[in-house]
C-alpha cells in the first residue's frame, strides 16, 4: 500500500504543486538555465527550483549528496511526513530502500571532472583536487544509503538502475519484499538530475531531445503529429510502502495498492523499438494477471509518452495488442508533456500522479496535442484534465537497453479517500 508520498518535479516545490500543475495542464519545461545551452541542438528541459538550504540541508550535507541525492532525501521526508509512520514503529530490520535512478550522480561527477581538468583543458587531471566525497558520487549505492540513514532502515537496501524504467522497477522490487514476508514497509522511488552537459550531449548526439528550443513550453508534445524528440529533466518521487494490515491497523491514509507489476525486454536493439510493441504487451498483460483484473477494468492508463515517433506508436501498438478493444475505450495521457522525461526518475513520478489520479478522480491531460498523429489514435486526453471515476490505473515504461514495465494501481473505495 502506498501510504505516503513525496515528490520534487518541474514547476512546482513538493506533492500538491506537482498536482495542482498536473491537473491545469501547464507546462515546466523551459530554456536551460543550469549551464550556458548555446552550443547544443536541444535547449530546452525541466528544471527543478530546488533550494538544498530551504530543504534543511546544512553545508557539510550540500558538499556530500548529489543534487540528485538530495532530492531523494527531501522526497523520502515528505513522504515519512505525509504517511504519518512514527519513527520506531516498524523494527529497523523490517524497513527496506529501493532506489532506482538512470545517471546517478552526474551533476556531481561532472563538476568534479571541470575542477580536475580545469574545465577540460587539462588531459592528465590533477588529484590533488579531488573531492573527499568522490567515492559517493561514483559510487550509486550511496544513494539509497543516504536514504537508509535518513529513516534508519536496516533491511535491504538496493539500488534499481536499468534505464527509463527504474522507478517503475525500484517501487516494484519494494513491493515484492512486502508481499514475500522479508519486511514490513519500505521507503522506494527514484531520482535524476541529468541537465549536465555531458548528458544533453549524449542525447543530442542521437537526435534523441527535441530541437524546438524556441517553444520551450511547448516543446514537449507526446502523440502529436509535429513531435520531433522528448525534453530531458530532472525530478524525483518517493513512497512509503506499507504491508496492507499493519497500514490499516494504524490508520493510515491509503492512496493505492500496488496490485501488479511486470517487466520485460525486447532483447533486441539499445535505442530500438519493435513496432508490433509485444514486449511491453506482455508486461502489461503480465501485470493485470498478478492483479486478477481483466483488461476492461483500467480505467485510466499512464502512458510513457516521451514524444519520439519511435516510442509513440511502439506503445499504441502495445496498448492495442494488450487490451483488445478496450485500448479504444480507455483514456491515455502522458504527462511528460508537461514536466519532461526525467530518465531514471520519471516512473517513480508517474507513479505519483496516478495515485493523486485515483485519490481525486482526475485524469491529467497530454499538453501541447493539437495534431494528432494518425498512427497514434487512441483517447490520449488532449490540454484537459478529465474529471471521470479512476479506481484501476495502468502505467507503462520504456528504456534504453529494451526494458519494458508496467504496473496497475487501485484504489481501496472510501478507505484511499
Amino acid at each position: 500500500m502506498i501510504t505516503g508520498i513525496g515528490v520534487r518535479a518541474p514547476g512546482g516545490s513538493g506533492t500538491k504543486e506537482f498536482w495542482e500543475l498536473l491537473v491545469n495542464g501547464r507546462t515546466a519545461t523551459r530554456r536551460i538555465s543550469f549551464f550556458d545551452p548555446s552550443p547544443f541542438r536541444s535547449r530546452v528541459a525541466g528544471e527543478v527550483d530546488f533550494d538544498a538550504r530551504a530543504e534543511g540541508f546544512g553545508p557539510r550535507e550540500i558538499r556530500r549528496m548529489d543534487r540528485a541525492t538530495q532530492f531523494a532525501v527531501a522526497c523520502t521526508r515528505d513522504a515519512l511526513a505525509d504517511s504519518g509512520l512514527s519513527p520506531g514503529a516498524v523494527p529497523p530490520h523490517r524497513i527496506a530502500v529501493a532506489l532506482g535512478t538512470a545517471v546517478a550522480s552526474a551533476t556531481s561527477l561532472e563538476d568534479e571532472y571541470l575542477v580536475m581538468s580545469d574545465g577540460g583543458k587539462d588531459w592528465l587531471v590533477d588529484p590533488d583536487h579531488l573531492s573527499p566525497y568522490m567515492f559517493d558520487y561514483l559510487s550509486p549505492g550511496a544513494m539509497p544509503a543516504e536514504v537508509a540513514w535518513a529513516v534508519g532502515a536496516e533491511g535491504p537496501v538496493t539500488m534499481v538502475s536499468d534505464g527509463c524504467t527504474s522507478g517503475l522497477d525500484a517501487v516494484g522490487y519494494a513491493v515484492q519484499l512486502i508481499r514475500e514476508g522479508t519486511v514490513d514497509a519500505a521507503v522506494a522511488g527514484a531520482t535524476d538530475t541529468p541537465i549536465t552537459p555531458i548528458v544533453v550531449a549524449c542525447f543530442d548526439a542521437i537526435k534523441a531531445t527535441t530541437p524546438r528550443d524556441d517553444e520551450p513550453a511547448l516543446a514537449s508534445r507526446p502523440f502529436d503529429a509535429t513531435r520531433n524528440g522528448f525534453v530531458i529533466a530532472e525530478g524525483a518521487a518517493m513512497f512509503v510502502l506499507e504491508e496492507y494490515e499493519a497500514a490499516r491497523a494504524r490508520g493510515a491514509p491509503v492512496y493505492a495498492e500496488v496490485s501488479g507489476y511486470a517487466t520485460r525486454c525486447n532483447a533486441y536493439h539499445m535505442t530500438g523499438l519493435k513496432k508490433d510493441g509485444r514486449e511491453m504487451a506482455e508486461a502489461i498483460r503480465a501485470a493485470l494477471d498478478e492483479a486478477r483484473l481483466d483488461r476492461t477494468a483500467v480505467d485510466y492508463v499512464n502512458a510513457h509518452g516521451s514524444g519520439t515517433k519511435q516510442n509513440d506508436r511502439h506503445e499504441t501498438a502495445a496498448f492495442k495488442r494488450s487490451l483488445g478493444d478496450h485500448a479504444r475505450r480507455v483514456p491515455v495521457s502522458s504527462i511528460k508533456s508537461m514536466i519532461g522525461h526525467s530518465l531514471g526518475a520519471i516512473g517513480s513520478i508517474e507513479i505519483a500522479a496516478c495515485a493523486l489520479a485515483i485519490k481525486h478522480d482526475v485524469v491529467p491531460p497530454t499538453a501541447n496535442l493539437r495534431t494528432p498523429d494518425p498512427e497514434c489514435d487512441l483517447d490520449y486526453v488532449p490540454l484537459t484534465a478529465r474529471e471521470q471515476r479512476v479506481d484501476t490505473v495502468l502505467s507503462v515504461g520504456s528504456g534504453f537497453g529494451g526494458f519494458q514495465s508496467a504496473m496497475v494501481l487501485q484504489g481501496l473505495g472510501g478507505a484511499a479517500r
